[in-house]
């Protein structure tokens, strides 16, 4: 499987290693199997290797006869492997089995589970929403929720690594636990059997207005195109004419997954990318006829974070002069991974191929100065004002390349949008994004849809409904502003008429994301969405 995006973890989300002794035995097979298996190199490169193999086995015999302190043996050959592999590339890496078995799932749209999203709010985990026909929701589980005990042993104080390594676990396997409800002072005991969870990679499709048509991708993954295909069935079903895709914040994944959502947007025969790499035939990508939306005015919002699969998406349908994109210059990402599973069920992701747009370009920005200024780079365009202005931005012109129609397009770094949406900075906001950027927001949201669930599901029978119709009141956002002071007494809070606006909205997306999930989340919070509203004008 060829991947073009290499997906990081943080410390915080892996469950704790355990200390062992017998990594230093794995370290000297895998090198010895990078040697074995490479038979092709010269006889003077093998003696080269085998002589740094020995020597790194050396090491790690003095290092664990006289090293001053304990050594973790797992850390050492992990550090050593992403270090060798770090200097080849940016996205090169290494994943041991515990992080690649979080990544297949993550890719592969399905985990094993109890199917509930949580927040860990005052050291206890609280459920945010209940995944609908999974175990938790038929074992009786609701939003806001307290888990308090797992399996009869304490459950507070936990951090996320403790959450997942205990609600995940092996289908047909059952874990008891310890609720707290609101309104009920005694403990509730729940048994729940584990089943396979699908995540899903569209988020949400919806028609903006009567003919136009919205969907959000949260990554490229093996379920994408078939959840985008069925997202275009139901759309045009309701009458679009016009699309908005929006690729924000989506970072990657499967090169076939991307390939398949431009084949639904482009015209049979055109091309979509083409690969090359020294040890890897050039490939090229052509659309089918099979698409389902290759007319038709098109969209697609991108930013900052947008990556390798998005990029390829937004670098065929700019360079095709099929549609407009929208937002700020994407992350630059343009080199193809290569999966190659070690006997551990670790993994090595390789990159064995650049990728090339159809006007020839490749959109990789410099990785020569090493990760540290690879990783700087996005810090350094907020610096240098790109993202308040495109003016800001420097093309270099040895690298301007034509799309379909002879307009100019840029490689070395992203794709520039073919219309601008600047960072908001909008001063009049001031106390949106103080009380959005604490906890009081989302705390108060949690609160209000705990106590009013069933209410909330009784009057408003669909999302659809629930966007239409429900209103914050005054009093519930004046509740929202005492929760915030409270829980943020030194605060200075100088609402806005702007600001008060903005909270009422994102109130009412975030109590409607935790009743309704996505499908009333977003077409709320889309309604001052710059990005989205700089589409809309354009699709007018």
């Amino acid at each position: 499987m060829e991947y073009i995006d290499d997906i990081n973890y943080t410390n915080n989300e892996q469950p704790p290693r355990k200390r062992n002794w017998l990594p230093l035995y794995l370290a000297i097979a895998f090198l010895a199997g990078i040697w074995l298996a490479n038979t092709f190199i010269p006889s003077a490169s093998k003696n080269s290797t085998t002589q740094q193999t020995d020597k790194f086995n050396e090491i790690m015999r003095y290092i664990n006869l006289y090293y001053i302190d304990t050594v973790n043996n797992d850390a050492l050959f992990e550090t050593a492997m992403n270090s060798m592999l770090h200097s080849l590339d940016p996205h090169s890496s290494y994943s041991n089995p515990e992080e690649q078995k979080a990544l297949q799932e993550q890719l592969d749209g399905a985990f094993e589970g109890i199917g509930v999203q949580f927040n860990i709010v005052n050291d206890t985990v609280i459920v945010v929403a209940v995944i609908s026909g999974g175990p938790s929701e038929k074992a009786g589980l609701r939003t806001g929720d307290r888990m308090v005990t797992v399996d009869g042993k304490d459950f507070t104080g936990v951090d996320n690594t403790a959450v997942f390594k205990t609600l995940r676990g092996k289908r047909n396997s059952v874990v008891n636990i310890g609720i707290l409800r609101d309104g009920f002072s005694q403990i509730y005991d729940y048994e729940i059997t584990r089943d396979v969870i699908p995540t899903y990679t569209v988020d949400v499709s919806y028609m903006v207005d009567e003919k136009t048509g919205y969907v959000k991708i949260n990554q490229f993954g093996s379920t994408t195109a078939k959840e985008f295909s069925q997202a275009l069935r139901k759309l045009n079903g309701e009458g679009m004419q016009q699309l908005i895709v929006d690729l924000r914040g989506n970072h990657g994944g499967y090169l076939d997954a991307c390939i398949d959502i431009c084949d639904e947007l482009l015209a049979g025969g055109e091309l979509i990318v083409y690969t090359e790499g020294l040890n890897s035939k050039p490939v090229k990508f052509f659309a089918t006829n099979k698409g389902q939306f290759e007319e038709g005015n098109l969209v697609i919002l991108i930013d900052e974070f947008s990556a390798s699969a998005s990029e390829i998406v937004a670098g065929a349908v700019q360079d095709q002069d099929r549609g407009w994109i929208v937002g700020r210059r994407s992350f630059g990402k343009g080199l193809v991974q290569r999966q190659f599973d070690l006997r551990d069920r670790s993994s090595v992701r390789l990159t064995v191929s650049r990728y090339h747009t159809p006007s020839g370009r490749s959109i990789q920005k410099e990785y020569k100065n090493g990760m540290d200024a690879y990783s700087e780079d996005l810090l350094l365009r907020y610096e240098n004002g790109e993202m308040d202005s495109d003016t800001n931005i420097v093309f270099d012109e040895s690298l301007a390349y034509k799309t379909k129609k002879g307009r100019t397009v840029y490689g070395g770094g992203g794709i520039m949008p073919d219309y601008f949406v600047p960072v908001d900075h909008d001063t009049n906001l001031t106390a949106f994004y103080q009380v959005l950027n604490s906890s009081a927001l989302t705390e108060f949201a949690l609160q209000y849809s705990t106590q009013h669930q069933d209410d909330l599901r009784e009057t408003y029978k669909s999302a659809k409904e629930y966007v239409r119709k429900m209103v914050i009141t005054d009093e519930t956002y004046r509740s929202l502003i005492r929760y915030h002071n409270t829980q943020n007494p030194g605060a200075k809070l100088a609402v806005s008429r702007a600001s008060e606006k903005e909270l009422r909205l994102w109130l009412k997306a975030l109590i409607g994301r935790n009743i309704f999930q996505e499908e009333a989340f977003f077409p709320v919070i889309n309604t001052t969405d710059k990005g989205v509203m700089r589409a809309m004008e354009l699709l007018r």
